[in-house]
């Protein structure tokens, strides 16, 4: 069984740990995994992979005139560990996907937020976006293990990996950089 952690980072989240930045030329690698596996669990791997979102708010006395926002998909190889002697090639495309679904929640992020138009209510409409999102996100990624059943299911995972690469490129225009 493989089981995916989402780690949800909020407003202006720091981190202290190394991350993995969403790029859709590198795949990530066992080697990116880092932390120690746990024996007592059926997973074979754990993916630890979500959004972090930040934003800055422009205003004057009594307006906003204007906000900026920063949202990226990452990875995170300090949470995330596999059993090598249960893993293959099959396995960590599994993962991959899980790291795919995060960047393509980025991606409506960004989308979502290029939408909104500048208020003073923008603050809370941006938290909004966030908290919807990552919603959204947890739901998919629970859906996805769910009817590939855990990449067991082989007709399922290539049904997904050719859903998640036309969603992609749907959002193309918000991918990470």
């Amino acid at each position: 069984m493989i089981r995916i952690i989402i780690v949800l980072c909020c407003f202006l989240c720091v981190q202290d740990e190394p991350v993995i930045s969403w790029n859709d030329s590198y795949k990530l690698t066992w080697a990116d995994f880092k932390d120690s596996p746990n024996p007592n669990t059926s997973a074979v791997a754990i993916t630890a992979s979500g959004i972090s979102f930040g934003y800055s708010i422009k205003q004057t006395d009594t307006q906003v005139v204007g906000f900026s926002t920063e949202v990226y998909a990452h990875f995170y190889p300090e949470q995330s560990w596999y059993k090598p002697e249960r893993a293959d090639a099959h396995v960590l495309a599994h993962e991959q996907l899980h790291f795919d679904i995060t960047e393509l929640h980025a991606r409506k992020l960004r989308y979502r937020i290029s939408q909104l138009g500048i208020s003073n209510t923008i603050k809370n409409k941006l938290r909004q976006l966030q908290k919807d999102i990552n919603t959204e996100l947890r739901a998919l990624q629970n859906k996805y293990d769910s009817e590939t059943d855990h990449s067991r299911n082989f007709e399922a995972q290539a049904q997904w990996n050719a859903y998640i690469a036309k969603e992609l490129k749907t959002y193309s225009r918000f991918k990470s950089k």
